[in-house]
């Protein structure tokens, strides 16, 4: 299973970027696609939760982005979106793309199982 991400990049302070993430590949055992999720690690910062989208399609945010960046996925649940509007200097972070992928008998559990490689965003002022 990977996941790669894109559209990172440098854009100023209140600008817009979108980042992609897609999926290739697939566990060897049966799976239930459970959720796909955004994480940021800040410079110097531990990684924290972005946004996530369930497989029953509810979302979550951090308080730090809501308002402001809207997750989305396609229909099949393969990849995962992140708008990212009125960006803030804090928000400079490397993101990753993250998913849950959990066997028929374990279940889903609400922890991702596998990590994207990080996309560099850098907010300018």
């Amino acid at each position: 299973v990977q996941l790669m991400e894109s559209g990172g990049g440098s854009v100023q302070a209140g600008g817009s970027l979108k980042l992609s993430c897609a999926r290739s590949g697939s566990p060897s055992y049966s799976f239930i696609r459970c959720g796909m999720a955004w994480y940021r690690r800040p410079p110097g910062k531990e990684r924290e939760l972005v946004s996530s989208i369930r497989v029953d399609g509810t979302t979550t945010y951090a308080d730090s982005v809501k308002g402001r960046f809207t997750v989305s996925r396609d229909n099949a649940g393969d990849s995962v979106f992140l708008q990212m509007n009125s960006l803030k200097t804090e928000d400079t972070a490397v993101y990753y793309c993250a998913a849950e992928l959990r066997s028929l008998q374990e279940g889903c559990i609400g922890k991702p199982d596998y990590w994207g490689q990080g996309t560099q965003v850098t907010v300018s002022s």
